[in-house]
């Protein structure tokens, strides 16, 4: 979009100083007499005494214009932020997660139930119900049996008993969580889950990892945080990472029995590593090797009271039951082992509804840091949609600032004088006012999309000042007086300014209350340079003669 938006700048000025000309020549009669339209009178009739009373009483209209600005920067302390709005897809994605040690046929079991549960429970929402388990072929999404991506395709929400997807949302886990208790849910979008994978390795909005040493310790430290964030104001879906609860056969040999029999550990551990399978030799067939693998039979390895009878031979011949030589047992293990920044990491997702994403972040930190002791040697760091946020913002650090002083660079370059383009630069301050109001009266948080918005309007405004202080210093130049300079300033350049907001806020509507797919993006930044547009206009025409003869520089430097 601002490529595009630049492209057609750069297009323009090079049609306004090329082919405009010649095509003035051309079209334009050759006698005219100048007159306003009927809108433009009625526009004047308006603004005539508008401005005739702020010449008359600057100081009032000054502190009214700061009296804006400070509502505008108290109501941007209490905005909440986000990285960009939440977009529509239409569709959901339901993540159901069970216990590690659950069974590919049961996955599929609880699976098949929540497809038929949620088409006979909302047949006027959704339209049909696709489930994949586990990973694919090609391992770019590590997912174990446990865990099964539900694909939800809705209908028109026209048809829908529900006011908005939320209630929807609210509705099904309710209907999931009593009808298949054996699971947790996860609800968000199909693209936006793989988005959150792709730059941030998370699903949810929110990943807080846990770093340290101690796999039991970190489990324990990421229940308690998980517990805490669930009370958080707008916290949804909340999960900690199952990193145990798998079952595994544990064999500790028994020295003692080993040397009562002359046996070599060795042997009853090749004997062990056959219940996965070990290497015994290779397989050749051309210049391709294959390994040749020994394993116990289905029959032996998935029964521990069969694999306990599993014969070892000692130096004499006999053979001696494993259970003789090695104390075996089921109990659970590790699941999986995270590691990350090389460090052992344990994860809590949670997603947020109903709040923005910094105030929820904000407050979330505030209560683990609270409740939540850390021992030495551990950390937190919160990322995921946050972490983008944070980083967008720090690049947004850097581009407003800088885009700021290249208008102000060209503004001095353009005028040679520091008062004036400072004067001009008023506009930048009021304007943003104005965007922040019309967030505001929408209930939209900043995000970066807003953040792109008012740096567009920044030129916008800009643009606006100096129509209005180029005339009226030419005119200052012909020998009329600051009053009536000013005055006959404005009044000629009304037209022009009102055209130039006019067209952009037209512009910029359709965005604006566009409800499409993508509007959500859009409309942020449409409506911040609505605003700032509308604010920036009354400022050009209001506050700027009310206070021009106070940055009026020297007459003489101005040429005609």
């Amino acid at each position: 979009m601002a490529f595009s938006f630049m492209s057609a700048l750069a297009g323009a000025l090079i049609l306004s100083l090329t082919v405009m000309p010649v095509m003035a020549s051309l079209f334009l009669a050759r006698k005219f007499s100048e007159k306003d339209s009927f809108v433009v009178r009625w526009c004047k009739r308006g603004y005539v005494p508008l401005l005739r009373g702020a010449i008359a009483h600057p100081k009032l209209v000054f502190l009214i214009a700061v009296a804006g600005f400070g509502v505008g920067v108290v109501l941007a302390s209490r905005f909440g932020a986000e990285f960009i709005p939440k977009l529509d897809e239409g569709d959901m994605a339901i993540q159901a997660i069970r216990l590690p040690s659950v069974s590919l046929e049961r996955s599929i079991e609880l699976t098949t139930e929540i497809e038929k549960t949620l088409l006979a429970k909302f047949p006027d929402e959704i339209q049909s119900v696709i489930s994949k388990t586990g990973r694919a072929e090609i391992a770019t999404d590590p997912m174990g049996v446990e865990m099964s991506d539900v694909f939800v395709m809705l209908k028109p929400k026209d048809r829908w008993h529900y006011g908005s997807k939320n209630e929807l949302i609210t509705a099904m886990k309710e209907v999931l969580e009593k009808v298949i208790p054996a699971n947790n849910f996860s609800f968000t979008q199909p693209i936006e889950l793989r988005v959150q994978e792709l730059l941030s390795g998370v699903r949810s909005d929110i990943g807080i990892s846990l770093y340290g040493d101690d796999l039991k310790k970190l489990k324990q430290l990421g229940d308690r945080i998980a517990a805490v964030l669930s009370k958080v104001s707008g916290a949804a879906d909340v999960q900690a990472e199952q990193t145990s609860g798998v079952p595994y056969i544990q064999i500790d040999i028994r020295r003692d029995q080993l040397a009562r029999y002359g046996i070599n550990a060795a042997n009853v551990l090749d004997a062990v590593s056959t219940i996965g399978g070990k290497v015994v030799g290779q397989v050749f067939e051309g210049q391709r090797r294959f390994p040749l693998q020994v394993r116990l039979g289905p029959q032996w390895r998935e029964n521990i009271e069969t694999l306990k009878h599993l014969k070892i031979a000692d130096p004499g011949g006999r053979h001696i039951p494993l259970e003789q030589l090695t104390d075996i047992s089921v109990g659970p293990g590790v699941a999986q082992i995270s590691r990350d920044a090389v460090r052992r990491r344990f994860l809590v997702q949670v997603n947020v509804r109903g709040r923005d994403l910094a105030g929820f972040v904000s407050d979330a930190k505030r209560a683990v840091e609270k409740q939540i002791k850390l021992p030495p040697g551990y950390r937190i760091a919160w990322g995921g949609q946050f972490k983008n946020l944070q980083e967008a913002t720090s690049r947004l650090m850097i581009a407003v600032p800088l885009a700021l002083f290249l208008i102000l660079s060209l503004l001095y370059i353009t005028f040679n004088s520091g008062r004036l383009t400072l004067l001009i630069f008023l506009n930048v301050p009021i304007a943003t006012t104005g965007g922040i109001l019309a967030l505001w009266v929408r209930g939209m948080p900043f995000s970066i999309s807003a953040g792109v918005g008012f740096i567009a309007l920044f030129g916008i405004a800009v643009m606006n000042g100096v129509v209005l202080i180029e005339h009226v210093r030419h005119l200052r130049a012909a020998g009329q007086g600051i009053n009536d300079a000013v005055y006959r300033g404005a009044l000629d350049r009304l037209r022009p300014v009102l055209m130039t907001a006019t067209t952009d806020a037209l512009g910029f509507i359709p965005m604006a209350v566009s409800t499409s797919s993508g509007a959500e993006v859009q409309q942020p930044l449409a409506t911040v340079v609505i605003g700032g547009v509308i604010t920036s206009s009354l400022l050009t025409l209001v506050v700027l003669p009310a206070i021009y003869r106070w940055f009026e520089p020297a007459i003489e430097n101005v040429e005609v």
